[in-house]
């Protein structure tokens, strides 16, 4: 497959438009998109009120996808996601109501109050992209993209997601508070709506798949693959990891690089896409041994050692 310029460039468009919605998270918003365009999930782990919510449906909105939010509670059932089948008397058979999961994105507002079980019904949807309800399989439509909202410092009636569900997140970001001078631009504007209110679309589905497929042709030489992977079996090489990254780990870490690669309007990932988007991809799926939570240690640290001593693979021209 060629890939399109003028596709890249669409990208950079949307970016311009989720960054009138938000301000001052250029960066944020470009590590959210990567994950969109390379097929991932996002998790998003943030305080309320920082603005999740609105950059999700101001996405939704730029790539003319069609738009969910599930509000997860003890009381969601896994078919208030999936969807249940009804019975109709009149024609005497099963008839299917979709339920939400039927989107292109998908947010699942605090993800962790909802239970287990329910937890559990995305998991299919997740990684195989179907449902299966009464035993009949239906097809998700494409893309489709979860993006999970939890909040990192309220525990009380939250069940912690499982580290199978966590290992099918591509990402784990958060936005964090806005700057001092843009929270004054928020503070002191005018408008009556909200600027994910005016976000026009800029591209359209089947655009957006094109975009994914081409995503995939972006290449990765060997040395850069050895590199990654170095990074994947460091982390479960390290003294103070109990449970390091997976297989599928290295294939999320390798497809957002080339997504990061293609954002920039490149044909090839280097190092740095690798190295820039590790702390992503990796800290959520890293379970540390107790004492060295004990001690203060987080998965990024883990991950900042790991980068740092692993060899860049360096080209010499003559």
């Amino acid at each position: 497959m060629d890939i399109r310029p003028a596709n890249m460039q669409l990208c950079a468009a949307i970016l311009r438009n989720l960054e009138t919605c938000i301000l001052g998270k250029q960066e944020e918003i470009q590590r959210l998109l990567i994950a969109v365009i390379a097929g991932g999930h996002v998790l998003l782990e943030d305080v309320p009120g920082t603005g999740k919510t609105q950059l999700v449906k101001a996405l939704a909105k730029s790539i003319g996808g069609q738009f969910r939010r599930i509000q997860c509670n003890p009381d969601l059932l896994p078919t208030d996601i999936t969807g249940v089948s009804i019975y109709h008397p009149k024609q005497e058979t099963f008839i299917f109501r979709p339920g939400p999961v039927m989107a292109n994105i998908l947010l699942a507002d605090e993800i962790n109050r909802a239970t287990t079980k329910t937890q559990s019904a995305l998991l299919e949807a997740m990684e195989e992209g179907h449902v299966t309800v009464d035993g009949d399989t239906y097809e998700l439509p494409r893309p489709f993209v979860l993006l999970a909202t939890q909040n990192p410092i309220e525990f009380e009636g939250t069940y912690t997601l499982p580290e199978a569900q966590l290992d099918r997140f591509m990402m784990k970001l958060s936005l964090g508070y806005p700057s001092e001078t843009d929270e004054q631009r928020m503070v002191l504007s005018n408008e009556g709506i909200h600027p994910s209110d005016r976000i026009e679309p800029m591209i359209n589905i089947p655009d957006m798949i094109h975009i994914q497929e081409e995503v995939l042709e972006v290449h990765i030489d060997d040395a850069v693959g050895k590199y990654l992977v170095g990074i994947i079996r460091g982390t479960r090489e390290h003294a103070n990891v109990m449970l390091g990254a997976s297989p599928r780990a290295a294939i999320a870490l390798a497809r957002a690089a080339k997504a990061s690669a293609y954002i920039q309007q490149r044909l090839f990932v280097t190092p740095d896409d690798v190295k820039e988007l590790a702390p992503y991809v990796l800290s959520h799926r890293l379970l540390l041994r107790t004492e060295a939570r004990m001690n203060g240690i987080r998965a990024e640290d883990i991950i900042a050692q790991v980068i740092q001593s692993t060899k860049v693979p360096v080209r010499l021209e003559r």
